[in-house]
């Protein structure tokens, strides 16, 4: 182990380079290398080998002169912690190599044994660049874990509540509740409110029983955790302060809410401003809420202050039989709760009060009570004082103390924070406890110090003196409340200066840290140091003025903090270690729970630092030795780059380290090893291979330089490498200057121009000195050879030989040394040199320094840009290169005359001492005075030129600034002063907007209207200048204004009329003071502007600014109104083509300029603008409208229509069209500038776009064929998405010039009834007509081009080759063309075929002379069989078509009757009395249970009987002996199934006012039914009724789901024999004949006299709908239904008690029978007489009259209160009486009779022949489905929909299935399905829908029954899971709903869905609701005769129930058999044995 690779080994004689490893054993100490360093190899950090790895290549920096002798060492290879890749966290393996005990004999440091780290090894040369950047990055900083904050919009928070273990928070609100993830991330939110409540009323159902009831807000008054129950308690203001338990995991989920809350449960004080605290209380058994609430209102004096109150059961909240605070008068003390706390032992109760007796002096005290103490009798509350304070405003409880805010006085302007140990707290209360057990309350002193308070009786005692001890928490005996009158006293913590509303506190690492909010929403963090607090922090937390709430609460990690206000809820961290980045910062935060880890470099808690317990390792700022460790000193402070050496860091106190860890030196990348003395280090610098390159354009470069432990810097300070030959370069101009000035020790080379670094020039040479070398003379810049400065000056004119001169000095280090100069001038784009020559001056040239001239060469100058004057900088170089220093900036100046002097005037304006002139030769122009011809010196300039003047127009008042243009406009503006004239009238020039010769701004005179002339400039001297334009003076006018109003808050555009209103050209316009914007152009009779917003609604003036001149319009001026208000907007819905029309209605809607629709449209990629937002508008034109769609900011599309004025209440807009790619974001009404969102106008409403719709061809074949229409059918036009966007009144069809009318519009179909005749083209061309739908549009278009219309007319488009279209708004679609079909008519053959035919037929007619002969006979059978055929073909095709079209016009109307008839009359219900016997009884009639009747002598024993049966009822209260019962009577073998549902429903009505127990025996039942099927097969279960359970979930699912369920009926001819109708949905009972028949109305009369003369005045006639067809019995049947319309059934007369009296005139009476003399009979058939039989005309006058055999007089109304003897048998019935058979409409079996075919009519004959198919009237059951199709599908979505609440039974019995499975380990969700679906859809609806009469009281004919069967059958069909499979040879029934049932599959499962997602039904919540359904039959008459009938089930087994309870071991304890015994004898008279 001792061979360990490095690369430099010491050995007796030195250093082996290159070994690798250690040579040997360890060596002695000899002397070494004498005090000489060997050469060593640079390198850079690497990393060192692991003993694995030794043949990689190696390179370590040695330690230079650091070992002065070699020692024996051992190297050990560690791990950095800094070798790892934060970026991608891979561990990086990074080892540093230690040689322990080192000496110091070559540095200037004391000789001791140090421990330093030697430089780390690296892994590979190659690796090395790579790994330095990985190990150099520093750390990371951990993120600073700001506040987050949750806000709800005006909502306002009253509490907070956290969620220990989930950390979850709920934040109770007005009317809301919120739940938090610990980031406050909205979870879930809850409606608490408003509520209809008043705190004057108790809770109340009915708001009749409270009239002062409004609607409330419900502020959240308490908000506790149960931990225990998962459960959330939240208490409101409304209901008196009620509470509600809601799931801590889903608050929207109320576990508990009482219906009916007593007193007992009123909780909070229901006034907000009082305050109500709490707590939930743990015990082993249960949990216990306490609550402390103050007085509010006057229904709360009888509340106590303080109560102890249950959390669970069906009474929750109640405080009955738990202790109560009693308090004598309430208000005498007035408790103010502050807060409440509890610890392991001890609840506390922190409040203020006044004394007894309405003392006026408040004190604050705090309670405290036993945590188990449920009857409070340890109450005892003490004073508390914070000396020199006031009131208590907020407390908190820690481990130890309770620290609490008090206030001086009520207003608290001043707090201060006092802490009360929790030791002397307790100790105060057990002594006042002491004194009033034991002392009568008497202190040692004889002063009273503790007493009961509260105007109780109980006092003080002298109970024996172990009291306390034997009674720690009270009992009944001991006096209770205590209150001690001695308060516990502290002294101020910490004064504050403002309220304080909120205390928290938190210890960590033994200091307590408390938290201060105030009332304006700021947080102090106080530290609290023994006897005082100081705040080291504050911040902003809530909105400013916003007080904290007294909810201040700290997460279970103790790292944040919650803090409240009435807006927002934040998360504020407790400690911000993090954000401090380094030890200065984190120091100067004074943050006790944050200190400096030294070799952590972080700033953390003192729990994060691994060495906080070692000295000099954590440093806290509250410590006074703590101090940042910094670099005192650096020894030296820079250095040569070219040099290495070695630098020494002072710094103090540097932690100690452990013996194998050791300090190193970063230089940036560079590590080298520390060698540390005391306070001083020492380190190797980096080579210069080893260093950077100097940054570009400086000269050093500065290295951080930090002392190393591992990868965090202990003390860091800067450390510059400089390079003196790279100054030079860096000053250009000066090298020599920048050289000795710079702050490194650089000399400067004259000769060589070289700045070097060391102590001299080589090779002799003179040398200039450092600035720093102050004691020599030649340094510093002064000394330095320099141009001074030009001897003449620097003006030189372009293109003129000029010489330069320039001093220069300190030339002497160039003596005798030859050289030329050369003088540079850096012209634009090159550099010219011009030869030089050195003039020395005269004098002592040692003494004035080698001083002298350079003369420059003279030249011509030609920059290559022409300027007016142009700086060229000028340097001097000896020779070419070596450049004398600039002592300053120098330049010349090159000017140029030529430019910027375009005239005359503009040159002489130029400045003298230039020498510019105006050179009027060939080439007039300016220049320098030299190089003009003497001749052509031009001293005068021209007269002045006027180019423009603008504006041409003024005002008559003047005041008007015109601008002139031009040249030669003066000099100067003294000589324009008073040269301009306009029009003759003088105008004075402005001198700030004056520009030489070229522009004159002056301002007109005033001057008569109509005044006109040129513009004249006259300088003297010259010639006037005059404009070539004319100036009018104009008077403008205002005529008129249009709008004259708008609303005030403006965007209306306004147009101002008058004459010359294009005056000036500062225009500016003005409605009541406010500006009224111009736009763009202005014209001379119109200018349009947009109003601005109006504080009030008024009038205003018009005024119109030209200059400074006004125009005001008088006569009409401007009105504001009022703005518009929109109310309701409809539809809300359009295709995205738009054209839509929207109704909206409003008030003040004609105010508006331009109304528009629009909508904002996000795209998913570009989409095309189609129009531009500002149009140009020009004069003349009308304002262009608002374009299609146009490109907003932040890449919305906008897209609008203007909207048409109607009224001032109407407003008529299209919808906007959208195109495709676009999403609309927001649809509002732009009112000129009010925009209301359409969903604020529409009530809520968003308006929504459909995607357009889709139409097919009506041709099969395509749209280019024609579409073939028989006159008088139905078009049906398919398509998709029909109806999304428009209504069926919208759509237009038309086909050609006609309209085809639409009678339906669905989803996926169009009706419309086509003309009768074949119309005509549009145009009148001879092409098809063509098909086009769609939604009318204004504007007299041919084509709906709508962007908004909702009714778009549909016109026929024409062409030569017709293109038939069908157009929905912009929906332009193609259906083909159509044509009309006439009678098939014979063609015309030409002649060529007629004698082609007539030679064919010559043929034809000789072999079939042939045939004839030899198969004449057959042939002509066969002949007429053929055409017999065809003919019945053809009449079969006509009269299926006519009966479709019967069919459907059926269909569409009788939709709509029984639609109206049907919600014109509600269906009775039965009464539930009626309706539980129904369900639990079906089939026994009205009255199953007859009370018996009583016979001779039996009068006596009833008693006894009824004695009997009372307690059988109390003998089925024990669960027991119900079950024992029930199983022992299923065991029996002749107990048959019809006798299980009899005892399963007699159960059900004997314990029906025990809905509760009867719930829990039939769940017991059902668990043992589901253990007996899970073992065979559970998918049998509930499928049957073979056990009791299965009757009474039945009846159990029929108690909880009363008045559940609607019921409809139909209307059509019904045989009244066979029963077969027309209207059916039943196969088996169609009517397969076409029977005709006509709708009469008779005029039925009704009253008192209705059954004699019809003539009284009290006699009302209503109308009644019959058939002709109907038979007298059906028709009695529908007039009593329309009589007693909403009567129930069993409230109506009877139809056979009844006759129906026809009457004509005042005499006519003829009473109508279905059988009479004129009945007609043939060959034994006997019709029944009709309406038609009889020839009752319509209109025509009825009366019911009672029948004269049928008992006389009036039909009885007391039939609801009698038992039928069972259901009505119909008297006509399919039979024979006395041989004759008895028909309506068809007959029973059709025989075909010869003699009758043939005399029979036509129309029978086709009848006849339709019978031979009759699967054409299978149409009818179409029409029957599409009629009730609503119907049944909205009878589906009631059962079948969760959008009002799910019955809770329902929800119970799912919940129970599933746990039942859950139990059992059922996974299969098919086998949930199937006990879902037997437990409820099968065995309650399907009854229901099968059997309405159970639920309604109404008579169900065999039709309905027959319809009624179809539909529970296709409800049937849904409810199971196996594939709805049909085929051609299914039953008619089936393929009915084919189509429908896969929908109602998918509601089945969704409903299933729905019910398990949502809140689960509680066992609490469900004793409620069967407490309350309970009440509804414990009044029933036949509960006796239940239990009577029950016990005759007893009595048939009695021996054998008797042997099973005397079996059982439970049973003979409770006597159950002997109690039977006894029954058994008071109902039988039986003697027993007992």
């Amino acid at each position: 182990m001792g061979r360990k690779p490095c690369p430099f080994v010491p050995t007796s004689q030195g250093y082996l380079p290159g070994s690798g490893e250690w040579q040997g054993a360890p060596l002695p100490e000899t002397p070494g290398w004498g005090g000489q360093c060997p050469p060593q190899p640079s390198c850079a950090r690497h990393h060192c080998p692991r003993a694995a790895e030794p043949a990689r290549p190696r390179c370590c920096a040695s330690l230079g002169c650091f070992l002065a002798a070699p020692v024996p060492l051992s190297v050990r290879c560690r791990r950095s912690r800094r070798g790892k890749d934060h970026s991608s966290g891979v561990p990086l393996s990074v080892f540093f190599c230690l040689f322990p005990a080192v000496s110091l004999s070559c540095l200037s440091l004391p000789s001791a044994p140090v421990m330093a780290p030697w430089p780390p090894f690296g892994l590979h040369l190659l690796l090395a660049p790579l790994l330095l950047l990985l190990l150099l990055s520093p750390l990371p900083s951990l993120p600073f874990s700001g506040s987050r904050h949750f806000s709800a919009s005006n909502t306002t928070f009253n509490h907070l509540a956290l969620a220990p273990g989930r950390g979850t928070l709920y934040v109770g609100a007005v009317n809301r509740l919120f739940q938090l993830s610990p980031e406050l991330q909205l979870e879930v939110t809850a409606v608490t409110g408003p509520v209809v409540d008043s705190p004057d009323c108790v809770p109340f159902r009915d708001p009749a029983e409270c009239p002062q009831a409004r609607l409330t807000d419900n502020a959240n008054q308490l908000l506790l955790v149960s931990n225990r129950t998962q459960e959330l308690v939240a208490c409101g203001q409304v209901r008196q302060g009620v509470c509600e338990k809601r799931r801590l995991g889903d608050v929207a989920t109320v576990l508990y809410q009482a219906e009916d809350p007593g007193d007992g449960q009123f909780v909070a004080a229901n006034t907000p401003g009082v305050a109500t605290v709490g707590l939930v209380v743990p015990l082993p058994d249960r949990d216990l809420l306490l609550v402390a609430r103050g007085l509010a209102g006057k229904l709360s004096a009888g509340v106590p202050p303080l109560s102890v109150r249950q959390l669970a059961g069906p009474q929750s909240f109640s405080s009955e039989g738990l202790g109560r605070l009693v308090v004598g008068d309430f208000s005498d003390y007035n408790n103010s709760y502050v807060a409440a706390f509890a610890n392991a032992r001890f609840a506390y109760f922190v409040f203020h009060r006044r004394g007894a007796r309405a003392q006026a002096e408040y004190r604050s005290y705090v309670a405290r009570v036993c945590l188990g103490d449920a009857n409070l009798y340890s109450y005892v509350e003490v004073p508390l004082a914070c000396q020199g304070q006031g009131l208590i405003q907020a407390a908190f409880l820690t481990s130890g103390t309770l620290l609490g805010v008090f206030a001086s006085g009520l207003s608290g302007a001043r707090t201060a924070l006092c802490a009360f140990p929790l030791a002397e707290l307790d100790g105060s209360m057990e002594r006042t406890r002491r004194l009033c057990y034991t002392a009568g309350g008497w202190g040692p002193s004889g002063t009273e110090e503790a007493t009961v308070e509260y105007g109780v009786t109980s006092r003080c005692d002298t109970l024996p003196p172990d009291s306390p001890e034997s009674y720690p928490c009270g009992d009944e005996h001991t006096p209770s409340p205590i209150a001690g009158r001695q308060p516990l006293e502290a002294q101020p913590l910490l004064q504050v200066g403002q309220p304080v509303s909120a205390v928290a506190a938190l210890e960590v690492d033994g200091r307590t840290i408390a938290f201060l909010g105030d009332t304006q929403g700021q947080l102090h963090k106080v530290f609290v140091n023994s006897s005082q607090g100081q705040v080291y922090h504050s911040q902003q937390v809530g909105p400013p003025g916003a007080a904290i709430s007294p909810d201040l609460l700290v997460d279970s990690s103790g790292s944040h903090l919650y803090v409240l206000t009435a807006q927002q809820v934040a998360r504020v961290p407790v400690a911000t270690c993090s954000q401090f980045p380094d030890c200065p910062s984190c120091l100067q935060a004074r943050d006790p729970l944050c200190g400096w880890c030294i070799l952590q470099g972080r700033c953390t808690q003192k729990g994060q630092c691994q060495r906080a317990t070692l000295p000099r390792q954590w440093l806290w700022s509250y410590k006074e030795d703590s101090r940042c460790l910094h670099v005192q000193s650096l020894q030296p402070a820079q250095q040569p780059r070219q040099e290495q050496g070695q630098v020494t860091l002072s710094v103090l106190w540097l932690p100690t380290l452990a013996e194998d860890e050791y300090f190193h030196c970063a230089f940036g990348d560079y590590d080298s090893l520390a060698l540390v003395q005391g306070p001083h280090v020492a380190c190797a610098t980096p080579p210069q291979d080893q260093l950077p390159l100097n940054p570009p354009g400086t000269d050093h470069i500065t290295l951080p330089l930090a002392l190393m432990f591992e990868d965090v810097a202990v003390a860091t300070t800067n450390f510059s490498f400089y390079d003196c030959s790279t100054i030079q370069a860096l000053e250009v101009a000066a090298p020599c200057r920048a050289c000795v000035s710079s702050p490194w020790r650089c000399h400067w080379c004259p000769q060589s121009s070289q700045c070097i670094h060391g102590e001299h020039c080589p090779d002799g040479e003179r040398t200039v000195y450092s600035t720093q070398e102050e004691d020599i003379q030649a340094h510093g810049p002064g000394a330095c050879p320099q141009v001074e400065g030009l001897a003449g000056p620097n003006l030189v004119p372009v293109g003129w030989d000029i010489g330069l001169a320039l001093h220069v000095r300190n030339l002497q280090y160039f003596r005798g040394l030859p050289a030329s100069y050369n003088c540079w001038l850096e012209l634009p784009g090159k550099l010219q040199r011009l030869p030089a020559s050195l003039q020395e001056t005269a004098g002592d040239r040692d003494r004035d320094g080698g001083a002298g001239l350079i003369h420059c060469q003279a030249q011509k100058f030609h920059p290559s840009t022409s300027q007016w004057e142009l700086p060229v900088p000028i340097y001097v170089t000896r020779g070419e290169t070596q450049r004398l220093d600039n002592a300053r900036t120098l330049h010349v100046t090159l000017y140029d005359c030529a430019v910027g002097h375009p005239d005359c005037s503009h040159c002489q304006a130029a400045n003298r001492s230039l020498g510019c002139l105006w050179c009027s030769d060939s080439q007039p122009g300016c220049r320098y005075e030299r190089l003009c011809p003497p001749g052509a010196v031009q001293l005068l300039c021209p007269m002045p030129s006027i180019k423009a003047i603008e504006p041409l127009t003024g005002p008559p008042e003047g005041g008007l600034a015109l601008t002139i243009l031009g040249s030669n406009l003066g000099r100067t503006f003294a000589d324009v002063q008073d040269a301009v004239s306009v029009a003759g009238r003088p105008c004075s020039p402005d001198p700030s907007r004056y520009r030489t010769s070229a522009r004159i701004v002056c301002v007109t005179s005033p001057a008569p209207n109509g005044t006109t002339g040129p513009v004249q400039v006259a300088i003297k001297s010259r010639l006037p200048g005059i404009s070539a334009q004319h100036f009018t003076y104009q008077d403008p006018i205002l005529l008129s204004l249009s709008p004259q109003w708008g609303p005030q808050a403006g965007g209306t555009q306004l147009t101002i009329h008058g004459q010359h209103l294009q005056t000036g050209d500062n225009i500016s316009a003005f409605v009541g003071g406010q500006a009224c914007p111009i736009l763009e152009p202005m014209c001379p009779e119109a200018i349009v502007c947009r109003t601005m917003p109006q504080a009030m609604p008024g009038e205003a003036a018009v005024l119109v600014v030209f200059g400074h001149a006004e125009r005001k319009l008088l006569t009409s001026p401007f009105r504001y109104t009022a703005n518009p208000r929109l109310l309701a907007a409809e539809p809300s819905v359009s295709f995205r083509g738009g054209g839509r029309l929207i109704r909206v209605r409003g008030t003040g809607l004609d105010t508006v300029w331009q109304p528009l629709l629009s909508v904002w449209l996000e795209a998913e990629e570009k989409v095309q603008a189609l129009g531009n937002s500002n149009p140009r508008r020009t004069c003349g034109d009308p304002a262009a409208g608002r374009q299609t769609c146009v490109q907003l900011a932040e890449g919305l599309l906008q897209c609008s229509t203007i909207c048409s004025v109607n009224s001032s209440s109407l407003l008529l807009c299209r919808s906007p069209a959208v195109p495709d790619g676009a999403h609309p974001k927001r649809v509002f009404f732009a009112l000129d500038n009010v925009h209301v969102d359409f969903a604020s106008a529409s009530g809520g409403q968003d308006f929504r776009y459909q995607p357009n719709p889709y139409l097919a061809p009506l041709s099969r074949e395509g749209p280019s064929h024609p579409y073939r229409l028989k006159p008088g059918h139905v078009l049906d036009v398919e398509g998709e998405g029909l109806n999304l966007g428009i209504s069926k009144e919208e759509v237009r069809v038309h086909i050609g010039d006609g309209e085809c009318l639409v009678k339906t519009l669905t989803l996926t179909h169009l009706y419309c009834e086509p003309p009768p005749q074949a119309p005509q083209a549009a145009n009148g061309s001879s092409a098809l007509p063509q098909f086009v739908v769609s939604r009318q549009l204004d504007g007299g278009r041919g084509m709906c081009v709508c962007v908004c219309a909702c009714v778009c007319t549909l016109q026929a488009t024409q062409a030569q080759d017709p293109t038939p279209q069908v157009q929905m708004g912009n929906v332009r679609l193609a259906l083909g063309p159509v044509q009309y079909e006439a009678e098939p008519m014979l063609p015309a053959f030409p002649v060529e075929a007629q004698v082609g035919l007539g030679m064919g037929a010559a043929v034809l007619i000789a072999a079939v002379l042939l045939l004839t002969l030899m198969y004449r006979h057959k042939s002509k059978q066969a002949l007429r069989d053929y055409q017999k055929v065809l003919f019945q073909l053809e009449n079969l095709e006509t009269g299926v078509g006519d009966q479709c079209r019967k069919e459907f016009t059926d269909l569409m109307t009788e939709m709509t009757d029984l639609s109206s008839d049907l919600e014109a009359s509600g269906i009775p219900f039965l009464d539930y009395h009626t309706y539980a016997e129904r369900a639990f009884f079906p089939g026994h009639g009205g009255c199953p249970l007859q009370p018996k009747l009583q016979g001779p002598g039996e009068e006596g024993r009833h008693t006894t009987v009824c004695q009997g049966l009372t307690q059988l009822s109390n003998l089925l209260n024990s669960k027991l002996f119900l079950l024992t019962l029930i199983h022992t009577l299923e065991e029996q073998p002749s107990f048959s199934q019809r006798d299980r549902c009899h005892v399963a429903s007699l159960l059900s009505l004997a314990l029906h006012g025990k809905l509760e127990y009867l719930t829990d025996i039939m769940k017991t039942l059902l668990s043992n039914l589901a253990a007996h099927y899970v073992r065979k097969n559970p998918k049998l279960m509930l499928r049957r009724t073979e056990t009791m359970v299965e009757k009474l979930l039945t009846n159990w699912l029929s108690i909880c789901l009363y008045s559940f369920l609607r019921y409809q009926v139909d209307k059509g001819p019904v045989d009244a024999v066979t029963g077969k109708a027309k209207r059916t949905l039943n196969d088996s009972h169609l009517l397969r004949e076409d029977v005709e028949f006509r709708p009469l109305t008779l005029m039925v009369l009704v009253g008192p006299r209705a059954g004699g003369d019809a003539g009284g005045s009290e006699v009302q006639r209503v109308p009644a709908r019959v058939l002709d067809t109907d038979t007298i019995t059906q028709v009695k049947e529908k007039v009593l239904d329309q009589v007693y319309k909403g009567t129930p059934f069993s409230q109506r007369p009877l139809v056979y008690a009844l006759d129906l009296e026809w009457r004509s005139g005042l005499a006519g009476h003829l009473t109508l029978s279905d059988e009479d003399l004129t009945s007609v009979t043939q060959n034994r058939w006997k019709r029944l007489n009709t309406l038609q039989h009889y020839k009752v005309p319509d209109g025509a006058t009825v009366g019911l009259i009672p029948q004269l055999h049928g008992g006389g007089g009036a039909v009885s109304q007391s039939l609801a209160q009698s038992c039928p003897s069972g259901e009505n048998i119909p008297m006509l019935e399919d039979g024979e009486e006395g041989g004759v058979r008895l028909w309506h409409l068809v007959k029973a079996t059709e025989e075909p009779e010869g003699a009758k075919a043939r005399r029979s009519s036509l129309r029978e004959r086709e009848r006849a022949r339709a019978k031979a198919i009759p699967e054409i009237y299978l149409t009818r059951l179409l029409s029957m489905k599409g009629t009730l199709q609503k119907f049944v599908d909205d009878t589906f979505q009631a059962i079948l929909s969760v959008s009002r609440p799910v019955p809770l039974a329902v929800k119970y019995l799912f919940d129970f299935l599933d746990e039942l499975a859950e139990k059992h380990g059922i996974e299969d969700p098919e086998t949930l399905h199937i006990w879902k679906t037997n437990s409820l859809l099968l065995r309650f609806w399907v009854n229901a829908l099968k059997n309405p009469q159970l639920i309604f009281d109404v008579h169900v004919s065999d039709n309905v029954d027959a319809i009624l069967a179809v539909i529970a059958q296709t409800f049937i069909d849904a409810c199971t899971i196996s594939e709805h499979k049909v085929g051609r040879d299914s039953p008619v029934n089936k393929l009915l709903y084919a189509r429908e049932i896969p929908r109602y599959k998918q509601m089945v499962e969704k409903y299933y869905l729905d019910i398990r997602r949502s809140s689960p039904a509680s066992y609490q919540e469900m004793n409620c609701a069967l407490a309350e359904l309970s009440g509804n039959y414990t009044s029933a008459p036949h509960c006796l005769e239940a239990l009577q009938e029950l016990y005759n089930h007893i009595h048939r087994y009695y021996d054998q129930i008797i042997s099973a309870l005397e079996e059982d071991p439970v049973g003979q304890k409770m006597q159950l058999a002997c109690r039977l015994q006894q029954i058994a004898a008071l109902v039988e008279n039986k003697v027993t044995d007992l």
